[in-house]
């Protein structure tokens, strides 16, 4: 089957993140039809660049790079630039690597972020995900400060059929992960997922509560964690950006699950927070639903803000 023929690949997914993008749309369309390229286009598409979620500094570098190119290549044409920025997003996007990780006995993955991103729902989305694909999954109750948390992750492994480790609450999160994954050891599993807690008394005490959950499931499989995917609220927009950089100082993330896309304005953020932290988005949120993940594809969502989806 050919890539224009897999439906989650382009088709679903720009459909589905087509609102999140449509102001940034709305703009690059307006400047493609601007006409000769003069210092007034380059102003309009310095503000553009700097004010659609992408963040002043990667705006700015942005702009500055479509136009050495432009130059380069004599473009006299605002939808010729346009289409340059569109060919500039793609080079920049498409070498990240974006598939989860599967090798591993049983493959471990931490899941992060704060409350309120979607972070229990994204780890259950996932054991979904992996269930799917005939994988064996065993769910990972570390979030032991938060009330209703490991109820919140039960009903979801009772819906899906997985098993589940937890804890007392406010037990040692660590001690449930260390649990969790000589449990996935010990059954066979083919995966473990670990929900982590989102808050705590002070930010640093978050992030040594984390460092701690990381250090000790290397202990109870060395390797281990595989993937740390930070999952991150893309309609928070700019904050998203700013919660990244905390986490990544605290932890070796190797992905972003970006949640809440599908009812956000704030697409553009996707691009700025990969060029600020060069982390790779791997999965997408655009629902509810266990099946509302989808994996991250740039060529998807660089159409998305160069095209009408509909």
């Amino acid at each position: 089957m050919s890539e224009t023929q897999k439906p989650g690949l382009f088709g679903r997914l720009r459909g589905r993140i087509a609102s999140s993008t449509a102001g940034f749309r709305r703009e690059l369309t307006g400047l493609a039809a601007y006409g000769e390229v003069d210092e007034g286009f380059w102003d309009l598409l310095e503000e553009t660049l700097m004010t659609v979620d992408l963040g002043p500094e990667v705006g700015l570098r942005l702009s500055a790079d479509i136009r050495a190119e432009a130059e380069r290549l004599r473009m006299r044409k605002s939808r010729e630039v346009v289409a340059g920025l569109r060919t500039l997003l793609l080079q920049r996007m498409e070498w990240r690597p974006r598939s989860l990780v599967e090798t591993g006995n049983p493959v471990v993955y931490l899941i992060v972020g704060v409350n309120g991103t979607g972070k229990t729902t994204t780890a259950a989305k996932i054991a979904s995900r992996l269930q799917g694909q005939g994988r064996s999954v065993l769910l990972g109750a570390s979030d032991t400060f938060r009330a209703g948390a490991t109820e919140q992750l039960r009903l979801w492994a009772d819906r899906l059929g997985s098993d589940m480790v937890s804890g007392e609450p406010g037990s040692d999160p660590a001690s449930v992960a260390f649990a969790a994954v000589e449990a996935g050891r010990a059954r066979g599993v083919d995966a473990v997922i670990i929900d982590t807690a989102g808050r705590l008394h002070t930010q640093s005490n978050l992030m040594e509560e984390l460092r701690k959950v990381e250090r000790t499931t290397g202990k109870a499989l060395p390797g281990a964690p595989h993937e740390t995917l930070l999952v991150l609220d893309a309609s928070t927009g700019q904050n998203s950006i700013q919660q990244a950089s905390v986490f990544q100082e605290a932890l070796k993330l190797t992905g972003l699950v970006m949640t809440k896309l599908d009812g956000s304005s704030k697409g553009g953020v996707i691009f700025g927070i990969e060029e600020q932290l060069g982390v790779p988005v791997k999965l997408v949120g655009t629902g509810e639903q266990a099946g509302d993940l989808e994996p991250f594809d740039p060529r998807a969502y660089v159409d998305s803000l160069f095209e009408d989806p509909g």
